[in-house]
């Protein structure tokens, strides 16, 4: 078997739902703004470098670049948390996005501490609001007006990699994998056809097999050629099809099934990949059948479901796995993957301690029944809102956990200690640990620099470009011997930027 996976170093990004009750001229950029800016925790006020940021490039090469109308990144307020993850207002949202992860449990308790981390500034910010209105942030993606806003994972890849052999492994698994990474929504939108209840929050959005956009058209397969990283070496695979996961577990199986797939398909260890006939059409057929049973056509005329899909995904990535060998961190994904899909084929609405789509369904089934609603009955829409309200007081999922009725894998403590510490295996550590002590030196950053003023005429660079650098083992003791930023600068040889 010919290598050429490396290491899927791992991050999230999330556009938060935000909104004011009786506040009808709500402007969610200024309220987004004042939630960002109230958070308590350690952070710094930094401008965001996009120096050597380029969106428009495309990963099918050239022919394709393009500048991406509507799709740039705001920057109105951006911070740079201590646990190495930006905090700043994009769409008009708040977003969240993680510090580089090492594996894919690292990554989903830093996905849940975004929610900690919003659910206190939300808090903080509800201070500055007028008697009677109410913030409220919801980890969602669909506003139910036809507005959709995203959940990304974002996954490192060897360059190596031709795009094309990604594109044609990840059309039918992404396509078919919504059965458990979906949040579940009542209805349809975006003109597709009406739905009581279906499985995903984003399936309805998606009209292209291919592309660069984001947020008009999108794609399943997303080609933006940004690695945030040395672009001789690396690539990054951001993925936009898929929804914004509250259940600890089905994050973890989110980020840990699609790290693993990626390494078979770098590897050259799948077969050739069977390819769904209209894997546009598909997504949204999966979605809008949570019983499980719509079989979508192959592009060899046969049909299949998503469910016995998937499981042709699992003992291929399972095979891959025991031949390269594998820790106990990606054996957990393996088993955690297996039991998923065996408990989905016996009855979905077992899994509802473990996936967020199946535990909204039968909340809602249990409204239902005892108030006699019919689906589209406006209560059950505000239910299915008030599950993904990060607030613990609020939140039925916050409720669920609290009645033992959802698994977790974190302890509040440890996703309390996430957001305010990075990650010790990548350069988020550097990051975040610079941020904690030298902040007020730290003048801008990227995911791949930082910026600091160390009282010289120019400002000092320092570059990242390795994303398993900058972690604990290699300047730890560094940066804590350090008494200024312009002594770890020298000591790090950091460049004039």
């Amino acid at each position: 078997m010919r290598r050429r996976s490396v290491h899927k170093v791992i991050g999230t990004e999330t556009e938060f739902g935000i909104t004011v009750q009786n506040q009808p001229d709500v402007n969610p950029v200024h309220a987004s703004s004042q939630v960002i800016n109230a958070y308590a925790g350690s952070r710094a006020r930094v401008r965001w470098s996009y120096e050597d940021e380029a969106p428009g490039r495309d990963a099918r090469g050239p022919g394709y670049e393009t500048i991406v109308g509507g799709d740039f990144e705001s920057g109105l307020v951006n911070t740079v948390l201590t646990n190495g993850a930006r905090f700043y207002v994009d769409h008009a949202h708040p977003e969240y996005s993680s510090p580089e992860c090492y594996d894919p449990l690292e990554a989903a308790l830093y996905d849940k501490a975004g929610e900690f981390v919003l659910a206190e500034a939300a808090r903080a910010a509800q201070a500055l609001l007028a008697e009677g209105q109410r913030l409220l942030i919801h980890k969602n993606n669909s506003d139910g007006k036809g507005n959709s806003y995203g959940a990304h994972e974002n996954i490192l890849l060897s360059r190596e990699t031709p795009f094309r052999d990604l594109v044609g492994h990840l059309l039918g698994f992404l396509a078919t994998r919504q059965i458990y990474t979906g949040a579940g929504k009542v209805g349809a939108e975006n003109g597709r056809p009406q739905t009581a209840y279906q499985i995903t929050q984003r399936a309805d959005f998606f009209e292209e097999q291919v592309g660069l956009e984001t947020t008009l058209k999108r794609p399943i397969v997303n080609t933006r050629d940004e690695p945030h990283a040395e672009p001789g070496s690396y690539r990054r695979l951001h993925v936009i099809i898929g929804d914004a996961t509250i259940s600890e577990t089905q994050t973890f199986l989110k980020l840990g099934s699609l790290s693993m797939f990626l390494a078979a398909v770098e590897d050259g260890a799948l077969p050739p990949p069977p390819g769904l006939s209209d894997p546009v059409a598909s997504v949204w057929k999966i979605s809008h059948d949570p019983t499980l049973r719509t079989a979508v056509a192959l592009s060899d005329g046969t049909t299949i479901t998503a469910l016995d899909l998937q499981w042709r995904y699992l003992g291929w990535v399972r095979e891959h796995a025991t031949a390269r060998g594998i820790d106990e961190v990606h054996r957990r994904v393996l088993d955690t993957w297996e039991q998923i899909l065996a408990d989905l084929e016996r009855d979905p609405l077992s899994t509802a301690d473990r996936l967020d789509w199946t535990a909204k369904l039968q909340l809602l089934e249990g409204f239902r029944e005892r108030d006699h609603l019919p689906w589209n009955h406006p209560k059950l829409r505000l239910l299915d809102l008030q599950y993904h309200d990060v607030d613990p007081a609020r939140g039925l999922y916050h409720r669920l956990v609290g009645a033992g009725r959802m698994q977790r894998l974190f302890t509040d403590d440890q996703v309390h200690r996430a957001a305010v510490e990075p990650p010790a295996r990548t350069r988020a550590y550097f990051r975040g640990t610079c941020v904690e002590r030298f902040g007020r030196q730290v003048v801008a950053a990227n995911w791949d620099s930082m910026i600091f003023d160390v009282g010289e005429d120019t400002l000092r660079r320092v570059p990242m470009m390795e994303p398993l650098r900058g972690r604990k083992d290699l300047v730890g003791d560094l940066i804590a011997s350090s008494g200024s930023a312009a002594e770890l600068v020298r000591a790090l040889g950091g460049d004039h930027g």
